[in-house]
């Protein structure tokens, strides 16, 4: 932050004495990417809570044309199915991969702002896992699959 200081780093040969005279520079990440949240968190209390369970399945379909096409889905469904929050609501997204699943799933929620590891990534076959964030930018956002480790 530079404290409304302005100088164009161009055209001035002295603009790291000047950012070393002001202190320096403090580089900071910005707070968009919220910790993971255990569902049970105080700063959920009072908000509405909207559940979002979605099952990772591998299912072929067929294209009409010459062949099928193997295709991981949401609950069966391509595209996924909508979810719809008011903002403030708590997002509350569990994802279960059933057993003998030939490839683990995964999710990412654009819109969520958490952190991506540990909450993205693999779920294996026979696991769920749930997780959950404070719905604050509006907007339409997609969601996808991530079966890898993030």
């Amino acid at each position: 932050q530079l404290n409304a200081t302005a100088f164009d780093v161009k055209s001035d040969v002295n603009a790291l004495q000047k950012i070393r005279d002001m202190g320096g520079l403090e580089l900071v990440m910005p707070a968009a990417f919220a910790d993971m949240g255990d569902c049970n968190s105080a700063e959920y209390q009072g908000r509405t809570v909207v559940d979002f369970p979605l099952t990772g399945v591998s299912i072929t379909l067929p294209t009409g044309l010459a062949g099928d096409f193997n295709a991981m889905t949401f609950s069966e469904q391509i595209p996924g199915p909508t979810l719809r929050v008011t903002q403030g609501d708590v997002v509350k997204m569990t994802l279960t991969v059933p057993e003998g699943e030939a490839t683990p799933h995964g999710n990412d929620m654009h819109a969520s702002q958490v952190t991506a590891v540990p909450t993205f990534g693999a779920v294996q076959p026979g696991t769920s896992k749930t997780y959950c964030y404070i719905a604050e930018v509006p907007g339409v956002y997609k969601y996808h699959c991530s079966g890898v480790n993030v």
